[in-house]
């Protein structure tokens, strides 16, 4: 009988989020609409500068204005602003915000990198008192056809799988983003670097060793971490080009939070992974989530139904 209960966790749970979404996404104010892009300083400004704009040029070219006074090179300062506008000052200024991403996440794998670091002993000290009666119990309650599905649901988590997922995220947006198209492959690829050397620097530092059937296993789960960060940032940057809707942004969340809850109960179910693991990987993957989310709103700007929700 409990072999039982333990394989109806997974529907019983997914059921439960997907129920939760529903009924936060219905209690969501709904769209604002869709007038202009505000996200990245859109298309909003233009009635102001088509008023402004005859004026502008009457006043520009009346005789003595600044714009045809004569330049040090012959010619007029307005055609010295047409070369200057053809040469370096036309190119887009990504490279300070590829810095800034650069800086924010850096800085933000840095400090989770610290926090994981000072709950990684208290985990290894006190965890196993909970985490092997919870693997051997387990063990003991295996069902081998629903193992079978559960690994291939597994697979969700891991390496090459969010790699790849990631991959064809970056594409994909950086042809359909209106704006910075740079900058969901950028994330992307920072998301990837600085996942994998955290990672690293994690499992150098404690190198705690997995379940008997799963050895390789250590503190935090790794394929927990990549779903809420990788499936959690690709959600996020559809939602702010695409939606920007309160209801959106819940969908979004409920999405990546079954994603993540069906990878914690493969990893648990199969005892790849100790409990306590699983747990930490989850926060893990949340707060390297967040210096991106926070990098590109800040690049980027707000969401487009936020930014028109606040306009008006």
């Amino acid at each position: 009988m409990h072999r039982y209960l333990l394989a109806a966790v997974w529907p019983a749970g997914e059921a439960a989020i997907a129920a939760a979404t529903v009924k936060a996404a219905r209690r969501s104010p709904r769209r604002q609409g869709r007038a202009g892009h505000v996200a990245s300083g859109g298309l909003d400004h233009l009635p102001k500068l088509d008023a402004a704009l005859p004026a502008l040029v009457s006043g520009a070219f009346r005789p003595g204005s600044a714009l045809i006074r004569p330049g040090r090179g012959g010619g007029t300062v307005g055609q010295a602003a047409r070369r200057a506008l053809c040469g370096r000052e036309a190119l887009p200024g990504w490279m300070p915000d590829l810095l800034r991403l650069g800086v924010i996440t850096g800085a933000g794998g840095f400090m989770t990198y610290q926090v994981m670091k000072l709950l990684g002993p208290a985990i290894i000290k006190y965890g196993p008192a909970m985490d092997e009666a919870v693997v051997r119990w387990t063990n003991s309650h295996q069902i081998g056809k629903w193992a079978a599905v559960t690994e291939r649901l597994g697979k969700i988590g891991n390496t090459w799988t969010t790699w790849g997922a990631a991959s064809t995220a970056a594409v994909c947006l950086a042809v359909t983003w209106r704006e910075r198209k740079w900058l969901p492959p950028a994330a992307l690829a920072a998301a990837i670097l600085v996942d994998h050397y955290v990672t690293l620097a994690i499992r150098h530092e404690f190198g705690r060793p997995g379940p008997p059937d799963s050895p390789g296993g250590t503190y935090p789960s790794g394929g927990c971490d990549r779903v809420v960060l990788f499936y959690g940032l690709i959600a996020y940057l559809l939602w702010r080009e695409f939606s920007g809707s309160q209801q959106g942004r819940v969908y979004a969340i409920g999405t990546v939070a079954a994603l993540s809850f069906n990878e914690a109960y493969s990893r648990e179910y199969l005892s790849k992974h100790w409990l306590t693991d699983i747990v930490s990987g989850l926060l893990y993957g949340a707060l390297l989530l967040a210096p991106f989310v926070a990098a590109v709103r800040l690049i980027a700007g707000p969401a487009i139904g936020a930014g028109q929700a606040s306009a008006r």
